[in-house]
């Protein structure tokens, strides 16, 4: 994702938060609205090269519990992924599951670890791991399961002076209705907007994820953004002063992933 779209982007919508603010409640009707909040696991790790074919069948391996988790509606959704634009001493994979509660992700964790998968020989064997319990109220995806997908992450923090509601504004007002046409057109799989419930980052964090079937979807949603920015008449530095963009950060994953 091209960062200088992504950064013009959300100028833009702060913006369009800045004038729903002012607007009558009748014409906010239509709002976007929270939904249920939506909590995910992640586990990052780092494994060595010669290793990538050994985590391959792990993850094969952690099928039966998360799917038997799916089909009993602990979980919402599962998957796994592996880093695309590698990064010294960073994370290469990830897996992870998705549930309506924490104690349904942590319930899975605990079957992870009675079963022993948690301390398989190539999880052992790497370098780096960690954990992220992470939980959104915007979200949305298609069911069913897709191989070989792509999945796109931005990471932003707010800066200690933004509006304590400027992610609800933002979401509610431009990224979620966005992501909805991409969702509604077949583009994304899946998207959501998450913080962390678990705070091991700052908690003036967020993340934009969404998933699409193919490269050419990535160009899609560039597009999406690009059209979005033509459209719209607002612009200035509004979302500049609220979010730190030195610490802003992308990642770029191949996906397998099942949803409900």
């Amino acid at each position: 994702m091209n960062k200088n779209i992504w950064r013009a982007f959300l100028v833009v919508c702060a913006f369009a938060a800045s004038i729903v603010c002012s607007v009558p409640a009748r014409a906010q009707m239509s709002e976007v609205k929270e939904k249920a909040p939506m909590y995910s696991y992640v586990s990052d790790w780092t494994i060595p090269r010669t290793q990538w074919a050994e985590m391959e069948k792990n993850n094969a391996a952690d099928q039966p519990i998360l799917s038997k988790a799916l089909a009993a509606g602990t979980l919402v959704a599962y998957g796994d992924d592996a880093s695309l634009v590698h990064q010294p001493e960073e994370a290469t994979h990830d897996d992870w599951w998705s549930s309506m509660s924490l104690a349904g992700l942590l319930n899975v964790l605990d079957q992870f670890y009675k079963s022993g998968n948690a301390v398989s020989p190539v999880l052992s064997s790497a370098t780096r791991h960690s954990d992220s319990i992470f939980v959104s109220r915007y979200y949305n995806w298609h069911s069913g399961s897709f191989k070989g997908a792509y999945t796109h992450v931005s990471e932003y923090k707010f800066k200690a002076d933004a509006p304590e509601d400027g992610l609800a504004l933002l979401s509610k007002n431009f990224i979620v209705p966005m992501f909805e046409k991409l969702l509604a057109d077949g583009t994304l799989h899946e998207y959501e907007i998450d913080t962390e419930a678990i705070h091991t980052q700052s908690p003036n964090s967020f993340w934009i994820v969404y998933v699409t079937s193919s490269a050419e979807g990535m160009d899609k949603v560039n597009a999406a953004l690009e059209a979005a920015l033509k459209s719209s008449p607002f612009a200035g530095p509004t979302f500049g002063s609220m979010v730190d963009f030195s610490v802003h950060r992308d990642q770029l994953l191949r996906t397998n992933a099942t949803f409900k």
